[in-house]
C-alpha cells in the first residue's frame, strides 16, 4: 500500500531551558577561572612588578642583581621616562635600558644624544634591528640569533675575561667600529663595548662607553647563580656609583609624530611567518583542487523510490508517537483514492455525507453498516501502535473490496 502524507511540524530548535541546561557547565567553569585570575592578580599585584624589573623577585625578575650591587655600594633606581633617564646620564652613572625596542625612533634618537659624550655608561639590553642603529650608530643586528645560550667570552674585555662563560647567547651583533667584541656565536658578537670618541685632555678610564647585551638571561633571578653570569651583570653594571635602570612604561608618552601602527610594532619574523602560512595554504588549495579533479554535473531531482518515502516518513511518525497524524494520512490517502471508485468528486471525497453512500451502494458484502464506515475513514485516533496497524489492514480490505469487481 503506497500513501501520501505530510511529515510532523516538530520543533527542531532547542528551548531556551535546554541551552541553559547544555551550556551551564561550561559557564560556570568560565565564571570560576574569572574569580580566580581576578583573586590571584589581587593577591600578586603587590609583590609583582614585571620582567626584568630590579624590583621583582620573580624568576624573570631582576631584584637579585640590585640587591648584590647594593652590597657593593651602588645605588639603583628605576625610572619609567624618557625625561627622567636622560636627566640621570653622567660620568657617575650607568644607564640601563631595560627594553629599547618599545621605545620610538625619536625617543631613542633623543636618548642617544643625551648619553653620547656624558661620561657614563649605557647598557643596552638586547635591541633590535632599527633599535641598536639609532642607539649605537654603526652596529648592526643579525636576523639570526645564536644557537647556543651558553657561550665563551673569546676577547680581551676584563670584564668578560673574568667572568668566563655566561648565557649570552641571543641577538648577534657586527660593527666596523673600534669596540671589544665578546662571547662570540658564529664569528658574530653577542657582547659588544663600544668606548665613545675621547676628547681632548681626557684619560682612557673617564671616557664613556656603550655596552650591547644580546640576550637579558644574566638579569634573571634565575639564571643569575649559573656559570659567570653574576660576575659579568655585576661588572657591567657596577663600574659607577649609580645605577639608573630605565622601564618604559605607559606614562613615557611619545610624541604624537611617532605613533606607530600595529604592523609597526610586530617583528618582521611575524610578517614573514604569516606571508609563509598565506602561500602555504595557497598551494595546499590549488592541490587539492587539482586531486579532485573537475566537477561532474548531476541531473536533479533525484528519483526516489516511493517505498523509501514511505518507510521513511513511518520512521519519523514512529519517533515522534504520532499515531494521530499517521492515522489522519492514511484515512486521507485512502479516501482519495475510493472517491472516484465510488463516483465522488475528488471535491467532496473528505465529506462523510458523499463519501459513505456511495461507498456503501458499491461493497458486496461486509465490512458492515455506515457507522463502521464511519468509524473507519473518519474515526479517532488509535491509542497504541497495534491499534494503527489494524487500521491500516482494515483500510486495506476495504480499499480491495471496493475494487473488486
Amino acid at each position: 500500500m503506497t500513501t501520501e502524507a505530510t511529515l510532523p511540524t516538530t520543533a527542531a530548535s532547542p528551548t531556551a531551558r535546554q541551552v541553559w541546561t547544555r551550556a551551564r557547565g561550561i559557564a560556570l567553569a568560565l565564571v570560576l577561572l574569572l574569580v580566580g585570575a581576578v583573586a590571584i592578580a589581587v593577591v600578586r599585584s603587590d609583590a609583582r612588578h614585571g620582567e626584568l624589573d630590579p624590583r621583582s623577585a620573580d624568576p624573570y625578575g631582576s631584584r637579585a642583581v640590585a640587591e648584590l650591587l647594593a652590597d657593593r655600594g651602588v645605588s639603583t633606581r628605576v625610572v619609567t621616562t624618557l625625561g627622567e633617564a636622560r636627566a640621570a646620564a653622567g660620568p657617575d652613572t650607568t644607564l640601563l635600558v631595560a627594553v629599547p625596542d618599545l621605545l620610538t625612533e625619536r625617543q631613542q634618537t633623543g636618548l642617544h644624544s643625551a648619553t653620547s659624550g656624558s661620561g657614563g655608561r649605557t647598557v643596552l639590553v638586547a635591541p633590535g634591528g632599527p633599535a641598536v642603529e639609532r642607539l649605537a650608530p654603526g652596529v648592526t643586528a643579525d636576523p639570526a640569533l645564536s644557537i647556543d645560550s651558553t657561550l665563551a667570552p673569546a676577547c680581551d674585555l676584563p670584564a668578560a675575561r673574568r667572568a668566563g662563560d655566561a648565557d649570552t647567547g641571543g641577538i648577534r651583533y657586527s660593527t666596523h667600529l673600534e669596540a671589544d667584541a665578546c662571547y662570540p656565536s658564529r664569528r658574530l658578537a653577542t657582547l659588544l663595548r663600544l668606548p665613545d670618541p675621547p676628547t681632548t685632555g681626557s684619560a682612557e678610564d673617564a671616557l664613556g662607553d656603550t655596552v650591547v647585551l644580546g640576550a637579558r638571561d644574566i638579569l634573571f633571578n634565575n639564571h643569575l647563580d649559573e656559570h659567570g653570569n653574576a660576575s659579568l651583570a655585576l661588572q657591567l653594571l657596577g663600574s659607577r656609583d649609580h645605577l639608573v635602570w630605565y622601564l618604559p612604561s605607559l606614562s613615557d608618552l611619545p610624541d604624537p609624530d611617532d605613533e606607530r601602527s600595529f604592523f609597526d610594532l610586530l617583528p618582521s619574523g611575524w610578517l614573514w611567518g604569516t606571508l609563509q602560512l598565506f602561500i602555504a595554504a595557497a598551494l595546499a588549495a590549488l592541490w587539492r583542487a587539482r586531486r579532485l579533479g573537475p566537477l561532474v554535473p548531476e541531473k536533479l531531482p533525484v528519483a526516489i523510490r516511493a517505498s523509501e518515502t514511505v518507510e521513511g516518513r513511518a520512521r519519523l511518525y514512529r519517533k515522534a508517537n504520532a499515531r494521530d497524524r499517521a492515522a489522519t494520512a492514511l484515512r486521507s490517502a485512502t479516501r482519495t483514492r475510493l472517491a472516484p471508485l465510488a463516483g465522488v468528486p475528488a471535491t467532496q471525497a473528505h465529506t462523510p455525507e458523499s463519501l459513505l453512500p456511495a461507498l456503501s451502494a458499491h461493497l458486496h458484502g461486509e465490512p458492515g453498516d455506515g457507522q463502521t464506515l464511519h468509524t473507519l475513514l473518519f474515526g479517532p485516533p488509535p491509542g497504541d501502535d497495534a491499534a494503527l496497524i489494524a487500521l491500516a489492514d482494515q483500510l486495506d480490505a476495504l480499499e480491495r473490496e471496493v475494487r473488486r469487481p
